[in-house]
């Protein structure tokens, strides 16, 4: 239940945040931004002697400080950076290169002096490409490159090898975020469906370990019952009706079974708890002691002198799993069979055997079973072992036995 909950947890909170992925990308363009600002203040500080109206120049390099830090905080969230911001962060990019033709001296722009806002004007395209993906990156690209071609410098060899960089950088960059937002979600979903099959193999488990077993024996009970409970050659009603009754009953039980098997297999599950439960309430606990109500004249528990400790979840969970081998064996050995349980402390994992002088099983009969909806391996045993991180191996052949052997590891707990 943990892992399923905890996996449920994290597909929940990549859902809900949709941009974690991305939101170290934000944080860089917001710095970038940041130091591109710097990058042409410092160009026009060493170069502005030299343009024809250098106060128009210094005044917008004012607005386009002003808005740059006001506007840091929208760009390095994905929520607060809406497409009004970056309409006008386009704007102002685009305003800045038409003032640089419009301020600069002719034969520096033939020369290929750069533009009023410089590399900042990269950071719009960026922002666009964060926001939306490849198509408004090279949307917005486009808008910029025609501002410098139309109103700085026209179509030089300079200005087409920047256009060309600043659209290759932003497709390529909106590319890679629609790539992260598909992973993110495949994510989500993966995690999502981790979580309600861990939920179904847990209450296959309860079922199987109770409700079926009571079914089961509650239908053969009532099969029993309702055949004994009539007369055997009066003519009185009273003991044909109880036998009825009980007939009745078993057949009810039956019913339900096979419904739960079905369920258990493949049928839609309840809906799921979202509150996270802990994983172990109490603290460590002696597995052998869990262990010793198993043995009797048939079962034969061998294990160290000294207590196995396990915490309490592990414990109880490893003893579900050997209880549910112990049952298989007496249910299915033969009466005359015997079994024995062996624990085996090591310093980095415990270690249980459970092996049987039964028949054994032919290969393949463990599939069939489990198709057929009957899942004391697979979810009693198996599926307890997995959930803590551990193994359980199944060995068998027709006439030699089964040995169940389960083994935790001791590493996370």
């Amino acid at each position: 239940m943990a892992e399923g909950a905890r996996a449920a947890g994290v597909g929940g909170t990549l859902a809900a945040a949709g941009m974690s992925v991305e939101l170290p990308l934000w944080k860089a363009i917001s710095y970038f931004r940041v130091l591109a600002l710097c990058y042409a203040l410092l160009r026009y500080f060493n170069s502005y002697l030299h343009f024809l109206h250098p106060v128009a120049g210094w005044i917008f390099l004012g607005a386009l400080t002003l808005w740059t830090l006001a506007s840091t905080r929208a760009f390095a969230n994905p929520q607060r950076c809406t497409w009004f911001v970056l309409g006008f962060d386009l704007t102002l990019a685009v305003t800045g290169i038409v003032l640089s033709g419009m301020t600069d001296a002719p034969a520096r722009i033939s020369h290929g002096a750069p533009t009023l806002p410089t590399i900042w004007a990269a950071g719009t395209v960026l922002g666009f490409a964060a926001k939306g993906g490849w198509r408004p990156a090279a949307a917005s690209g486009s808008v910029i490159g025609v501002a410098n071609i139309l109103g700085h410098g026209g179509p030089t060899g300079d200005n087409i090898h920047n256009i060309v960089l600043l659209l290759v950088a932003g497709i390529a960059i909106g590319y890679v975020i629609e790539l992260a937002r598909a992973s993110e979600a495949t994510l989500t979903r993966a995690l999502q469906v981790e979580a309600a099959t861990r939920e179904r193999e847990r209450l296959s488990r309860d079922i199987h370990d109770g409700v079926l077993q009571v079914l089961a024996l509650v239908q053969r009970w009532g099969a029993e019952l309702g055949g004994a409970a009539a007369p055997a050659g009066g003519t009185g009603t009273g003991g044909a009706a109880e036998g009825a009754d009980f007939a009745e009953l078993g057949r009810l039980a039956g019913e339900q079974e096979r419904a739960l098997r079905a369920l258990m297999t493949g049928g839609p599950l309840p809906a799921q708890r979202t509150a996270d439960l802990p994983e172990a309430a109490a603290g460590p606990r002696d597995l052998t002691a869990l262990l010793r109500p198993y043995a009797d004249d048939r079962i034969t528990l061998s294990a160290p002198g000294s207590p196995v400790v396990l915490p309490d979840r592990a414990a109880a969970e490893l003893a579900a799993a050997v209880g549910a081998a112990v049952d298989n064996v007496r249910k299915h050995a033969g009466e005359g069979a015997r079994a024995w349980i062996l624990v085996e402390d090591e310093p980095e994992a415990v270690t249980v055997s459970i092996r049987d002088d039964g028949p054994g099983f032919a290969p393949g009969r463990l599939g069939e079973a489990e198709r057929a909806g009957r899942l004391g391996v697979s979810q009693s045993i198996r599926g307890r072992l997995l959930d803590l991180g551990g193994t359980a191996e199944l060995y068998s052949a027709p006439g030699e036995g089964v040995e169940v052997e389960l083994r935790v590891p001791r590493e996370g707990f």
